[in-house]
């Protein structure tokens, strides 16, 4: 009986943690697909090397910092500092190419990472601003 109880105490436990976690889940979740992205005219920006950081907003679990070179109002390369994220270098070499190929930071996400490319842009966004005139 004793032991009964003690597994039906652990099975509560964990049942309760896992609640918790998927409603951090969820909120974070919520959060970033509502990272909106600022349509950022290129034809404005100044020649020049700028860092762009980007929180990861309320848990930080996609926060990223990235450098972007601007040369002659186009953006030419764009590089990933760092990200407390694991982001493969296709999913970084696809989403900076769209946005270097296009001029644009409306560009489509990644197939199947789409609150990453959220986030990535808006780092983008920061450093554009700073190159902004």
């Amino acid at each position: 009986m004793k032991r009964n109880k003690t597994i039906i105490l652990a099975i509560l436990a964990i049942f309760i943690v896992l609640q918790g976690c998927s409603k951090k889940l969820l909120l974070e979740h919520e959060e970033a697909m509502n990272v909106e992205i600022k349509d950022i005219d290129f034809r404005t920006l100044r020649s020049g090397e700028y860092n762009g950081y980007y929180e990861g907003g309320m848990y930080q679990w996609r926060e990223n910092e990235c450098k972007v070179l601007v040369d002659s109002q186009k953006v030419t390369v764009i590089e990933l500092v760092s990200s407390t994220a694991q982001y493969t270098q296709e999913f970084i070499d696809t989403l900076y190419g769209r946005v270097i190929n296009q001029q644009t930071l409306q560009v489509d996400a990644v197939s199947g990472a789409t609150l990453d490319s959220k986030a990535c842009l808006k780092a983008i966004e920061n450093a554009l601003i700073k190159a902004g005139k």
